[in-house]
């Protein structure tokens, strides 16, 4: 099925909690902006999303960090799109020096599963 991706740096001002902690909130609004990528690629439209089955913490995601959101399809109704998303720590900063590595393998921080639904043509 379809997926879209996309990569973005997270700024140490992004940072709210000690040991430069990012809050979970940054993720979420992540997957609605690479969830809005995928329905305008599957279904030429925003669509409107209408909530999450499952969203799982399981690891930090930290100020510094270049981070990866996916969003794939699963499932495909007439109105309805079950997407599954996941956000990938890529990049992690080594410290406050601006020194960072690449990780061999990605960390998985954050996996969500969520439901869109592609408006009719005449609903306002």
């Amino acid at each position: 099925m379809s997926k879209a991706v996309h990569r973005r740096y997270v700024a140490f001002s992004d940072a709210h909690y000690a040991g430069n902690l990012v809050d979970g909130a940054y993720a979420l609004k992540l997957f609605g902006d690479v969830g809005t990528n995928l329905s305008i690629e599957t279904d030429g439209h925003e669509g409107l999303f209408a909530g999450y089955s499952s969203v799982e913490f399981l690891a930090p995601v930290r100020g510094g960090d270049v981070v990866e959101a996916e969003a794939r399809l699963v499932r495909k109704g007439n109105r309805s799109r079950t997407v599954d998303f996941e956000l990938r720590v890529i990049c992690r900063a080594a410290d406050d020096s601006g020194r960072s590595r690449t990780l061999e393998t990605p960390l998985v921080a954050v996996r969500a599963r969520g439901t869109a639904v592609i408006p009719t043509e005449d609903a306002e």
